[in-house]
């Protein structure tokens, strides 16, 4: 690995609800009108998202319906139900949440509200970078994790328009390469049954996002399971904190030595933690079980 002369971490697992998801879900939805959000919200997610509505839909006193696959994190399911959302399961494609989405707007008339792929929402996960910039003040690399993009688009807009020589980054996993080929070619290539750890990166980039992507992006690479597992374990062994495997994918991208060295040697760089949401369900069932008295 290329030694940089500095590493400094975004850590949006300390956020409320545990990832950066809360700043898009507030920005959209504390906006609405009562008209608006008369009949309720509703959105699509595989978790994070999911409990950052069904958060602020509680605060601001709205009813919230969350559409989630059917493998999304057990834990992520049970927090947006303790959140006071309502969740309905739907198929593991990637096109079946939105369409049952659609559905229930169809039938309920609810207000629906994008997990990336609106404006609002990428201006609101784009104070990730702008808090994270103005307090670190100069840095050479932003690495931010790819998912629907709603995050990247954000960041690259803010840090562009703080730092013009920033190069940003955006790393994703190999079993989830649609926004590196759709980068490559230049044009949107859906992605199609992701099968990664990084469920929260399973979605494609969206009609949105991907244009700002394309502006503001100056590379996206990719990484394997076993490296987002390796980054993972960095996360919780060496500095202590928990992060979801979405969350450790950009420092896997160091790591694992797939960023070009010009790029990180004796360079200044971010990384941004998207989360830290992960189900420890078996983790601690294992111990109560080979502990117990």
């Amino acid at each position: 690995m290329i030694s940089a002369k500095r590493v400094v971490i975004k850590c949006e697992n300390f956020q409320r609800t545990g990832s950066f998801k809360f700043r898009g879900a507030w920005n959209v939805i504390s906006r609405l009108s009562s008209t608006e959000r008369k009949n309720g919200i509703i959105t699509h997610s595989s978790g994070n998202f999911a409990q950052a509505v069904a958060l602020v839909a509680k605060i601001i006193h709205t009813k919230a319906t969350i559409v989630m696959p059917n493998n999304a994190t057990p834990s992520k399911i049970q927090a947006t139900k303790e959140y006071g959302a309502e969740v309905v399961l739907c198929g593991n494609n990637p096109g079946d949440r939105a369409k049952m989405a659609e559905e229930l707007v169809q039938k309920y008339e609810y207000k629906l509200v994008h997990p990336f792929d609106d404006y609002r929402v990428i201006f609101g996960a784009g104070t990730t970078a702008y808090e994270f910039i103005s307090a670190v003040r100069k840095l050479d690399l932003l690495l931010v994790p790819v998912g629907g993009g709603g995050l990247i688009s954000g960041c690259s807009i803010a840090a562009k328009g703080l730092i013009p020589s920033i190069k940003v980054v955006g790393v994703e996993p190999k079993n989830a390469d649609d926004a590196y080929r759709s980068f490559q070619l230049g044009e949107r290539v859906p992605v199609e049954n992701p099968n990664t750890i990084a469920d929260g990166l399973r979605t494609s980039v969206g009609e949105k996002t991907f244009p700002i992507i394309k502006e503001f992006v100056d590379d996206i690479i990719t990484v394997k399971e076993e490296q987002i597992i390796d980054a993972m374990k960095f996360y919780w062994e060496r500095m202590k904190i928990v992060v979801e495997p979405s969350g450790a994918v950009p420092l896997a991208g160091i790591l694992s030595g797939n960023i070009e060295s010009p790029l990180i040697k004796n360079k200044r760089i971010g990384i941004v933690i998207s989360g830290g949401n992960i189900d420890l369900t078996d983790f601690f069932s294992t111990l109560k079980t080979t502990h117990s008295i």
